[in-house]
Protein backbone atom coordinates (compact mmCIF):
# COMPACT_ATOMS: atom_id res chain seq x y z
CA UNK A 1 0.00 0.00 0.00
CA UNK A 2 1.28 3.29 -1.25
CA UNK A 3 1.31 5.92 1.71
CA UNK A 4 0.63 8.85 0.09
CA UNK A 5 -2.38 11.04 1.28
CA UNK A 6 -5.18 11.97 -1.00
CA UNK A 7 -6.77 13.89 0.87
CA UNK A 8 -4.23 16.50 3.27
CA UNK A 9 -1.30 16.19 0.83
CA UNK A 10 -2.50 19.28 -1.02
CA UNK A 11 -4.32 22.32 -0.40
CA UNK A 12 -5.53 23.09 -3.86
CA UNK A 13 -8.47 22.53 -5.16
CA UNK A 14 -9.08 18.51 -6.13
CA UNK A 15 -11.19 18.02 -9.46
CA UNK A 16 -12.83 14.39 -9.56
CA UNK A 17 -13.86 13.98 -13.26
CA UNK A 18 -16.77 11.81 -14.36
CA UNK A 19 -17.91 10.59 -17.51
CA UNK A 20 -21.28 10.57 -16.64
CA UNK A 21 -23.31 11.83 -13.98
CA UNK A 22 -23.10 9.42 -10.74
CA UNK A 23 -19.37 7.37 -11.57
CA UNK A 24 -17.98 10.20 -9.29
CA UNK A 25 -20.51 8.97 -6.36
CA UNK A 26 -19.92 5.62 -6.97
CA UNK A 27 -16.10 5.99 -7.30
CA UNK A 28 -15.27 8.60 -5.15
CA UNK A 29 -18.37 10.02 -2.65
CA UNK A 30 -16.89 9.10 0.21
CA UNK A 31 -13.58 10.39 -0.61
CA UNK A 32 -15.45 13.48 -2.13
CA UNK A 33 -16.71 14.29 1.53
CA UNK A 34 -13.89 13.83 3.44
CA UNK A 35 -12.34 16.35 0.79
CA UNK A 36 -14.57 18.91 1.68
CA UNK A 37 -14.47 18.16 5.06
CA UNK A 38 -11.31 19.10 5.49
CA UNK A 39 -11.80 22.32 3.65
CA UNK A 40 -10.39 21.31 0.08
CA UNK A 41 -12.03 23.09 -2.83
CA UNK A 42 -13.73 19.73 -4.20
CA UNK A 43 -14.84 20.37 -8.19
CA UNK A 44 -16.54 17.80 -10.74
CA UNK A 45 -16.88 18.30 -14.49
CA UNK A 46 -19.14 16.03 -15.77
CA UNK A 47 -17.93 15.21 -19.69
CA UNK A 48 -20.98 13.67 -21.40
CA UNK A 49 -24.86 14.52 -21.64
CA UNK A 50 -27.35 12.22 -22.65
CA UNK A 51 -28.67 13.52 -25.74
CA UNK A 52 -31.47 13.37 -28.28
CA UNK A 53 -32.38 10.88 -29.88
CA UNK A 54 -30.78 8.08 -27.54
CA UNK A 55 -32.12 10.15 -24.29
CA UNK A 56 -35.00 12.41 -23.78
CA UNK A 57 -33.93 15.84 -23.04
CA UNK A 58 -36.47 15.72 -19.73
CA UNK A 59 -34.22 12.40 -18.88
CA UNK A 60 -31.49 14.24 -18.75
CA UNK A 61 -32.41 17.18 -16.58
CA UNK A 62 -33.51 14.66 -14.08
CA UNK A 63 -30.40 13.19 -13.82
CA UNK A 64 -29.00 16.98 -13.61
CA UNK A 65 -31.22 17.82 -10.90
CA UNK A 66 -30.42 14.72 -9.01
CA UNK A 67 -26.50 15.29 -9.44
CA UNK A 68 -26.65 19.03 -8.06
CA UNK A 69 -28.75 17.69 -5.10
CA UNK A 70 -26.30 14.56 -4.46
CA UNK A 71 -22.97 17.12 -4.89
CA UNK A 72 -24.45 19.42 -2.47
CA UNK A 73 -25.10 16.89 0.21
CA UNK A 74 -21.62 15.72 -0.39
CA UNK A 75 -20.09 19.74 0.02
CA UNK A 76 -18.57 19.87 -4.20
CA UNK A 77 -18.43 23.42 -4.59
CA UNK A 78 -19.29 23.29 -8.22
CA UNK A 79 -20.01 20.95 -10.79
CA UNK A 80 -18.90 21.69 -14.32
CA UNK A 81 -20.71 20.27 -17.32
CA UNK A 82 -18.82 19.98 -20.55
CA UNK A 83 -21.92 18.37 -22.55
CA UNK A 84 -20.35 16.13 -24.79
CA UNK A 85 -22.54 13.33 -26.45
CA UNK A 86 -23.05 10.63 -24.00
CA UNK A 87 -22.04 6.94 -25.17
CA UNK A 88 -20.05 8.51 -28.44
CA UNK A 89 -16.96 9.78 -27.49
CA UNK A 90 -15.77 7.70 -30.15
CA UNK A 91 -17.49 9.72 -32.99
CA UNK A 92 -16.06 13.36 -31.26
CA UNK A 93 -12.89 14.40 -31.98
CA UNK A 94 -10.26 13.30 -28.99
CA UNK A 95 -8.48 16.84 -29.02
CA UNK A 96 -11.89 18.94 -28.39
CA UNK A 97 -11.97 16.87 -24.98
CA UNK A 98 -8.44 17.41 -24.41
CA UNK A 99 -8.95 21.06 -25.01
CA UNK A 100 -12.08 21.14 -22.42
CA UNK A 101 -10.43 19.20 -19.56
CA UNK A 102 -7.25 20.88 -20.15
CA UNK A 103 -9.16 24.77 -20.07
CA UNK A 104 -10.36 23.26 -16.46
CA UNK A 105 -7.86 22.01 -15.18
CA UNK A 106 -5.46 25.26 -15.83
CA UNK A 107 -8.35 27.51 -14.74
CA UNK A 108 -9.07 26.14 -11.19
CA UNK A 109 -5.37 25.57 -10.69
CA UNK A 110 -5.91 21.81 -9.84
CA UNK A 111 -3.92 20.23 -7.49
CA UNK A 112 -5.76 16.06 -7.29
CA UNK A 113 -7.13 14.52 -10.35
CA UNK A 114 -9.84 11.67 -9.50
CA UNK A 115 -10.34 10.01 -13.23
CA UNK A 116 -11.99 6.81 -13.72
CA UNK A 117 -9.80 3.86 -14.64
CA UNK A 118 -8.46 3.28 -18.25
CA UNK A 119 -9.58 -0.60 -17.88
CA UNK A 120 -13.38 0.04 -17.32
CA UNK A 121 -15.29 -1.66 -20.18
CA UNK A 122 -16.78 1.38 -21.35
CA UNK A 123 -15.38 3.27 -23.94
CA UNK A 124 -16.40 6.89 -22.33
CA UNK A 125 -14.57 6.09 -19.75
CA UNK A 126 -11.49 4.94 -21.21
CA UNK A 127 -11.05 7.92 -23.09
CA UNK A 128 -12.11 10.33 -20.19
CA UNK A 129 -8.71 8.30 -18.51
CA UNK A 130 -6.82 9.26 -21.27
CA UNK A 131 -8.11 12.84 -21.75
CA UNK A 132 -7.30 13.69 -18.24
CA UNK A 133 -4.01 12.85 -17.96
CA UNK A 134 -3.43 14.64 -21.44
CA UNK A 135 -4.86 17.49 -19.46
CA UNK A 136 -2.75 17.04 -16.35
CA UNK A 137 0.58 17.07 -18.61
CA UNK A 138 3.82 18.16 -16.49
CA UNK A 139 5.05 20.34 -19.01
CA UNK A 140 2.89 22.85 -18.20
CA UNK A 141 3.73 25.77 -15.19
CA UNK A 142 1.45 24.47 -13.38
CA UNK A 143 0.18 20.82 -13.38
CA UNK A 144 -1.52 18.42 -10.67
CA UNK A 145 0.59 16.87 -8.30
CA UNK A 146 -1.45 14.18 -7.95
CA UNK A 147 -3.54 12.06 -9.97
CA UNK A 148 -5.40 8.75 -8.99
CA UNK A 149 -7.90 6.20 -10.84
CA UNK A 150 -10.94 5.66 -9.14
CA UNK A 151 -13.36 2.18 -9.77
CA UNK A 152 -16.67 2.20 -11.11
CA UNK A 153 -19.29 -0.61 -10.28
CA UNK A 154 -21.01 -1.97 -13.36
CA UNK A 155 -17.59 -0.61 -15.55
CA UNK A 156 -14.55 -1.47 -13.83
CA UNK A 157 -15.64 -4.85 -13.12
CA UNK A 158 -16.93 -6.06 -15.71
CA UNK A 159 -13.06 -5.26 -18.16
CA UNK A 160 -11.30 -8.49 -19.85
CA UNK A 161 -9.52 -10.36 -17.26
CA UNK A 162 -5.84 -10.49 -18.55
CA UNK A 163 -6.67 -8.59 -21.32
CA UNK A 164 -7.51 -5.08 -20.61
CA UNK A 165 -5.93 -3.01 -17.28
CA UNK A 166 -6.80 -4.86 -14.31
CA UNK A 167 -8.22 -2.21 -11.47
CA UNK A 168 -5.46 -3.28 -8.50
CA UNK A 169 -6.03 -0.64 -5.69
CA UNK A 170 -2.83 0.73 -3.96
CA UNK A 171 -3.99 3.96 -2.41
CA UNK A 172 -7.29 2.99 0.04
CA UNK A 173 -9.25 6.40 1.38
CA UNK A 174 -10.60 5.67 4.39
CA UNK A 175 -14.16 6.42 4.82
CA UNK A 176 -15.46 5.07 7.58
CA UNK A 177 -16.87 8.21 8.85
CA UNK A 178 -18.63 9.52 5.38
CA UNK A 179 -19.57 5.88 3.77
CA UNK A 180 -23.07 6.89 5.20
CA UNK A 181 -22.96 10.09 3.01
CA UNK A 182 -21.41 8.35 -0.12
CA UNK A 183 -24.41 5.87 -0.08
CA UNK A 184 -27.16 9.10 0.75
CA UNK A 185 -25.82 10.60 -2.14
CA UNK A 186 -25.88 7.92 -4.42
CA UNK A 187 -29.49 6.98 -3.13
CA UNK A 188 -30.47 10.57 -4.56
CA UNK A 189 -29.70 9.26 -8.19
CA UNK A 190 -33.55 7.78 -7.76
CA UNK A 191 -33.26 7.19 -11.92
CA UNK A 192 -30.20 5.32 -11.81
CA UNK A 193 -30.14 3.23 -8.52
CA UNK A 194 -30.84 -0.31 -9.32
CA UNK A 195 -32.06 -2.89 -7.13
CA UNK A 196 -29.63 -5.53 -6.03
CA UNK A 197 -28.20 -7.58 -6.44
CA UNK A 198 -27.47 -4.81 -9.57
CA UNK A 199 -23.99 -3.29 -9.12
CA UNK A 200 -25.28 0.26 -9.20
CA UNK A 201 -27.28 -0.27 -5.67
CA UNK A 202 -26.82 0.91 -2.06
CA UNK A 203 -26.26 -2.58 -0.86
CA UNK A 204 -23.46 -3.55 -3.69
CA UNK A 205 -21.49 -0.06 -3.02
CA UNK A 206 -21.49 -0.74 0.80
CA UNK A 207 -20.68 -4.18 0.26
CA UNK A 208 -17.52 -3.06 -2.01
CA UNK A 209 -16.23 -0.54 0.61
CA UNK A 210 -16.58 -3.43 3.52
CA UNK A 211 -14.00 -5.44 1.20
CA UNK A 212 -12.00 -2.21 0.45
CA UNK A 213 -11.90 -1.37 4.20
CA UNK A 214 -11.49 -4.81 5.23
CA UNK A 215 -7.99 -5.12 3.28
CA UNK A 216 -6.54 -2.29 5.03
CA UNK A 217 -8.36 -3.05 8.58
CA UNK A 218 -10.51 -0.07 8.18
CA UNK A 219 -14.46 -0.68 8.20
CA UNK A 220 -14.49 1.32 4.89
CA UNK A 221 -12.59 1.89 2.71
CA UNK A 222 -12.51 3.79 -0.98
CA UNK A 223 -9.33 1.88 -3.55
CA UNK A 224 -7.40 4.01 -5.82
CA UNK A 225 -4.86 3.40 -8.65
CA UNK A 226 -1.89 6.17 -8.22
CA UNK A 227 -0.94 7.26 -11.39
CA UNK A 228 1.34 10.02 -10.29
CA UNK A 229 2.33 12.45 -7.61
CA UNK A 230 5.04 14.57 -7.16
CA UNK A 231 6.07 15.52 -3.60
Amino acid sequence: MITTDLISSGSGPALVIAPHPDDEVLGAGGTIARLADAGREVHVAVVTRAKPPKFSDEDTEITRTEARRSHDFLGVTKTHWLDFTAAELTEQPHSDLNAALGTLVRELDADLILAPHPGDIHMDHQLTFLSSLVASRPHQDKYPATIAAYETLSETNWNAPYLTPPFVPNIFVDISDTLERKLEAFAMFESQAKQPPHERSVESLRALATLRGATVHRHAAEGFVLVRTVV
